[in-house]
């Protein structure tokens, strides 16, 4: 067993693109767990918070959601995206609003009520987070915006959602 981790060690993993590649994934492994606590301790499925995150990155962006778009974003088919939604409505975190521009089309919304919860439950993170940025100076809060923005970008290219 050892010779395999001085193998891997060997290859200088920590001196590499390849060490970050892996703390990259720690950090993604982390979040997941938090979001997967969330969900828990909301009676959700992790596919409802995952649906949350893409409706309330849309409105970040100053659009709101379809369910044809959030289902695809999804990857989940006609009847799995209201399922979705059925449930997050009935919960209380999402509303359905016709478009005025074309009533037969729906929108979607989060509520107040969701956007509290995930301000409770990761608002310390990114509280703490925001602190470290203030850690940096402006290049290298590019640098990190930058790289992040890539590395989402190559994601979504592969088939990722939101």
């Amino acid at each position: 067993m050892s010779e395999i981790l001085g193998e891997r060690t060997a290859m200088g993993e920590s001196d590499s693109g390849l060490g970050i590649v892996h703390l990259l994934r720690e950090v993604t492994v982390e979040l997941a767990l938090l979001q997967s606590e969330f969900a828990r301790a909301n009676g959700m499925h992790a596919t409802d918070v995952r649906a949350l995150i893409c409706v309330l990155d849309a409105e970040r962006a100053g659009d709101l959601l379809t369910p044809g778009r959030l289902g695809a974003q999804l990857g989940l088919n006609s009847a799995g995206t209201t399922s979705v939604i059925d449930r997050l409505e009935r919960a209380g975190h999402l509303r359905r609003l016709h478009d005025p521009d074309d009533r037969r089309r729906v929108r979607l919304r989060t509520t107040e009520q969701a956007v509290t919860l995930g301000q409770g439950h990761f608002g310390p993170l990114i509280a703490h987070v925001l602190d470290l940025l203030g850690t940096f100076d402006e290049a290298e809060v590019a640098a990190v915006r930058r790289f992040l923005t890539s590395v989402r970008d190559t994601a979504r290219d592969r088939g990722g959602a939101c």
